[in-house]
């Protein structure tokens, strides 16, 4: 794959790359690359195979994702937090020659631990590659159930130069605290590949922790922060937070941030949280690196033809990017339909609506149900709420107290709704089921057994 040699070859030996507990220099990382490649070649990978790899995010897991992708090979991306059964149903859809995981002593899912003992193993059931694909994820999906993904080399090279020409992005010498997941794209290709590609050190916390994030921070003086809202929510929930003096970016990616979170680390820290819009299909689509065009999460991506269909964002591909039949019908004619609505601001801006699909019909009056999970949020005692529609609304919600009732919160959706749009039923959780990427579950059936 010329994309690797590409990468690996563009920056001085001295020039960290990555950084947790020890560092891994850009001259440090070839070796490593070359050590991986000459143990899979040996172990009979080669152009054409499939591999399956399970590695939480680690040096190990770039270093490896970068050698069977010199060999040629099509690597399946497979979160480290699912289970067992979710993994063997991955595999057995896919069918991979090889499955390369991390050995299960030594480590924590809750900690970062640079490096992992591996297992290799050889699958007599396994099949070749029949796709110029090179990379294969599984989209963590609304409902739980993923779609199998494929992104070709030259899409992911677009995808890496496309980032380099968004304003405010890291550059050279720049220092990255990551703490997206690098099973998924934004962490991979926005903070792993585009780092590679133009010099930006990555910096990896110890836990997924306030204090350890910023501890982190603190000591390699990042430049710049890529998470999710779950990270700025922690980062901002100290009552007396450290400052940040060279902090001067910060990008949220994979769910819209909530505007409340995003203040709170302003306040905190003094920087914007920008924001990223993508899919698992597409990548970037819109970003905001800068923060200021919220409500909007930016413009389009350069590169990127999007257009909106009665309100939902279609987005312009070359090909199919789904390698199985489910999925299929989204994408017709070049677009891709990515269910997500949204409406374009004066100033060209992609302002998010919520999903195309959260528009139920009651009685022949539509009920946006991202509106009415948005009343239920502002209750108090309420956490999260997840809506769904079968035969009737249903709302599923966490709460802080125990003690609230059903009917208590649909008589506050009544002081802010029209009754058409009341749940019929409100079922409280202690916690809402999510998927193993941290996106909340929508499937009714998942829901429904949450409660039993």
């Amino acid at each position: 794959m010329r994309l690797v040699e590409d990468l690996l070859d563009r920056h001085p030996d001295d020039l960290p790359y990555l950084v947790a507990d020890h560092v891994v220099t850009h001259g440090e990382l070839r070796e490593a690359v070359a050590h991986e490649t000459a143990l899979f070649a040996s172990a009979g990978v080669g152009p054409g195979s499939t591999v399956a790899l399970q590695v939480p995010p680690s040096f190990t897991q770039v270093e490896v994702l970068l050698a069977l992708w010199r060999l040629g090979a099509q690597v399946m991306l497979i979160d480290h937090r699912l289970k067992p059964a979710e993994v063997d149903a991955l595999r057995a859809l896919c069918r991979p020659q090889f499955v390369v995981r991390a050995g299960a002593a030594g480590w924590s899912r809750l900690n970062f631990r640079a490096r992992h003992e591996l297992v290799t193993e050889k699958r007599s059931d396994g099949k070749p590659a029949d796709t110029a694909h090179r990379l294969v994820q599984f989209s963590s999906g609304s409902t739980g159930l993923p779609k199998v993904i494929g992104r070709t080399e030259s899409s992911l090279a677009e995808e890496i130069e496309r980032f380099t020409r968004i304003e405010g992005m890291p550059k050279y010498g720049d220092r990255v605290l990551l703490l997206s997941s690098t099973a998924h794209s934004f962490g991979l290709i926005a903070g792993l590949l585009h780092s590679l590609a133009v010099g930006v050190t990555v910096v990896f916390a110890p836990r997924v922790a306030a204090a350890d994030m910023l501890d982190a921070a603190r000591k390699h003086e990042v430049t710049a922060i890529f998470g999710v809202p779950f990270h700025y929510e922690l980062l901002g929930s100290l009552p007396t937070p450290p400052a940040l003096p060279a902090l001067r970016v910060a990008v949220s990616g994979g769910e819209i941030m909530p505007p409340e979170v995003a203040e709170r680390f302003r306040l905190a820290y003094g920087v914007p949280v920008g924001e990223s819009y993508g899919t698992t299909e597409t990548g970037v689509i819109a970003m905001d690196v800068s923060g200021r065009q919220r409500p909007a999460v930016g413009p389009a991506a350069p590169g990127i033809r999007l257009r909106l269909v009665d309100g939902e964002v279609e987005v312009a591909l070359e090909g199919t990017p789904y390698l199985t039949a489910d999925g299929q019908e989204r994408f017709v004619a070049g677009w891709l339909r990515t269910r997500d609505r949204a409406e374009l601001t004066t100033g060209g801006g992609v302002r998010l609506l919520g999903r195309g699909d959260s528009l139920v019909v009651i009685g022949g009056l539509k009920v946006d149900l991202t509106e009415v999970e948005a009343v239920l949020g502002r209750h108090p005692a309420i956490t999260e709420a997840v809506l769904v529609h079968g035969e009737s609304i249903e709302a599923y919600v966490s709460t802080v107290d125990k003690a609230v009732a059903a009917e208590d919160l649909i008589l506050w959706c009544r002081s802010f709704l029209a009754d058409f749009k009341l749940p019929k039923s409100v079922w409280v959780l202690p916690q809402l089921p999510r998927t193993s990427n941290g996106k909340l579950i929508r499937e009714r059936s998942v829901l429904r057994a949450a409660i039993s």
